[in-house]
């Protein structure tokens, strides 16, 4: 049985809703969380950026920087020129990126690149680089995007460095994304991720209270957009890592009991859409039983035949009574999904196999109302204004080969993986993938169909 009390949804013991995931999460996992903490989303690069540089040009004693790639673009030039000046000020300032994610985008960091950070005091050290034979490189690669200011404010999400992030792709359009920042005690658990893999990559042992100097307000930064939320500086937040010698399907689990134990609504927004067998039968199983299931995915995407993966996805999960929106206009980068209306898991994971089963990865989980119903905001204005509901009569009007490649590629799921293309840095996907892989799913059945 459930309640409603101002707001808030209450299970019959009186407790409230999202207290079963938190619980579930200390109990099976233990999973740290802490209730003094504020969040500010994120919904365009350029948001993300000015605040994240803005913080960084007023730090005073440690900058971590965690990503799956630097791309060598205008953004991090700028990036790291101001890095540069935080190390002559005395600011150490460690990063770190994945490298197949490096070597897997147009515009890679070389070795004359680290060269020069390294001459002018940054630490940067380069995960698993890519060497033959490179099949040894496929998979557990560093898929998460944490950095963390003077062990007091800490920023992660779905965005790696990237100009496109703020001017779009030629072939996509706008580039959409959710980040955020993070202010209070969960910012200690992300200076851990960040620690215990800097050492393991550096051989190094950094460590000691300096990085983590607790729960208080970050009150030495200003000029930073506030969280101006009723709980503000009282958010309940769980960081939820996977690498390593934690439980393998760790943020996978998270979705399936998030979506087992939802009671009236779910909404994702995911890029990668191929899922897993298992988080498949979980949101049947919502449908099923009358739990409203909208899911946002993108009609155009970087991986060529992702598009044609999703659509098979669409109408299988269509049958059971899931809901599909796809995002016109640009790519929707965005890995968000809110729950009931009271929490919400935030990060850098995909529900696609390579996050579910073997990259390193980092989500959030907020039990916070006001912050969902923020993320719940812009899904509906994305939902109202750039999207157009799929619909069976819409999948009915492909042709035949159309839904027959995709039955076919769901051999490939197990290898369609994240925000790189696993051909060249070109971008360009081999012939024999040629007829397969539309970058866009855009016809005009799709756009006679568009809702804005």
């Amino acid at each position: 049985m459930m309640l409603c009390l101002q707001g808030t949804t209450l299970q019959a013991n009186g407790l409230p809703a999202d207290s079963a995931i938190v619980e579930w999460l200390k109990s099976t996992f233990d999973i740290k969380f802490t209730d003094n903490n504020r969040v500010v989303v994120f919904r365009t690069g350029q948001e993300k950026f000015d605040d994240m540089f803005e913080t960084i040009r007023q730090a005073r004693h440690s900058v971590h920087l965690e990503y799956f790639n630097f791309r060598n673009d205008s953004i991090s030039n700028a990036l790291f020129d101001l890095l540069k000046q935080k190390v002559s000020e005395g600011v150490e300032v460690r990063a770190v990126f994945d490298g197949f994610g490096n070597s897997s985008n147009n515009k890679p960091l070389r070795k004359h690149h680290l060269k020069s950070l390294r001459a002018a005091g940054i630490e940067i050290c380069e995960f698993d680089p890519v060497r033959f034979p490179y099949f040894n490189h496929a998979l557990r690669r560093d898929h998460r995007k944490v950095v963390v200011v003077d062990g007091l404010v800490a920023y992660t999400g779905g965005m790696n460095v990237a100009d496109y992030y703020i001017h779009g792709k030629p072939e996509f359009g706008e580039w959409r994304d959710i980040h955020m920042r993070i202010e209070g005690e969960a910012v200690g658990t992300l200076q851990g991720v960040f620690l215990k893999f800097w050492n393991l990559v550096s051989v190094q042992e950094v460590k000691g209270p300096q990085y983590y100097p607790g729960g208080r307000e970050a009150s030495d930064f200003f000029n930073l957009p506030p969280d101006t939320t009723a709980t503000a500086g009282r958010k309940l937040l769980g960081i939820v890592n996977k690498e390593p010698g934690s439980p393998k399907h760790i943020i996978k689990d998270v979705f399936i009991e998030a979506i087992d134990g939802a009671q009236k609504q779910i909404q994702i927004i995911n890029p990668y859409f191929t899922l897993s067998n298992r988080v498949r039968k979980a949101l049947k199983r919502a449908a099923r039983r009358g739990v409203d299931v909208q899911v946002m995915v993108s009609e155009k995407c970087d991986i060529p035949m992702t598009p044609r993966l999703i659509e098979r996805n669409t109408k299988r999960l269509m049958d059971d009574g899931v809901r599909f929106w796809f995002y016109q206009g640009g790519f929707h980068h965005s890995k968000i999904m809110m729950v009931d209306s009271i929490y919400s898991f935030v990060g850098s994971a995909n529900l696609n196999s390579r996050s579910l089963r073997f990259d390193y990865e980092c989500n959030v989980l907020i039990a916070d109302v006001p912050t969902t119903h923020h993320l719940q905001r812009i899904f509906e204005e994305d939902k109202q204004e750039r999207c157009f509901q799929m619909t069976p009569e819409i999948y009915k009007s492909f042709s035949v080969w159309r839904r027959f490649k995709g039955w076919f590629l769901q051999i490939f799921t197990p290898f369609v993986h994240n925000d790189a293309k696993p051909w060249d840095a070109s971008g360009e996907h081999p012939d024999f993938l040629a007829p397969w892989s539309e970058t866009s799913v855009g016809t005009s059945a799709f756009n006679d169909y568009c809702l804005r």
